[in-house]
């Protein structure tokens, strides 16, 4: 069972449901969909909405050289941090705490959208979402998640393009 927030009730955590708004982007809290389950994995995600792992955007923080960046990479990937680290041309690049998490973007792990966050922070979002014509990402919450095609997602969330995927031996 899902929720699909038609009527403002307020299926995306509030603070990203706003941030919806100022960027005129009012029509995408309508297609946010609530699961009384929790989406806190890019497995469970895509289990929920019975779609593909690799449709899942994950919004992964890392800390490069102590300053916090935003990964978008889909769900079926990982990170390889020697390629962000070489794309940030930083010294050393880890991935992030849960405090830094929640104190960069305000959202906790498991819920953090790809844009909306309490700090701006530098975004890469890598090449593998452009796979799909569409892709899922969380709303704020360990339970909501919203539609969104990779060129908006990359245009929204002010990101850079990137290879960060850990390749397969």
């Amino acid at each position: 069972m899902t929720t699909t927030d038609t009527d403002g009730s307020g299926a995306a955590h509030p603070r990203f449901a706003e941030a919806l708004r100022e960027l005129g982007l009012d029509g995408l809290t309508a297609q946010v969909r609530r699961f009384p389950d929790a989406t806190r994995t890019a497995a469970e995600a895509a289990a929920a909405i019975g779609c593909e792992l690799s449709q899942i955007c994950k919004s992964l923080i890392f800390v490069a050289d102590g300053v916090p960046v935003l990964v978008l990479m889909d769900g079926a990937s990982r990170v390889d941090l020697e390629r962000v680290r070489e794309e940030l041309g930083a010294a050393k690049v880890t991935r992030a705490k849960a405090e830094v998490v929640r104190e960069a973007t305000g959202y906790a792990i498991g819920g953090v959208p790809p844009f909306g966050h309490r700090t701006k922070t530098r975004v890469l979002a890598d090449r593998s979402l452009f796979a799909h014509d569409l892709v899922w990402a969380a709303a704020g919450t360990p339970y909501a998640v919203f539609p969104i095609t990779p060129k908006d997602l990359v245009a929204y969330a002010g990101a850079t393009l990137v290879d960060v995927r850990e390749r397969i031996a």
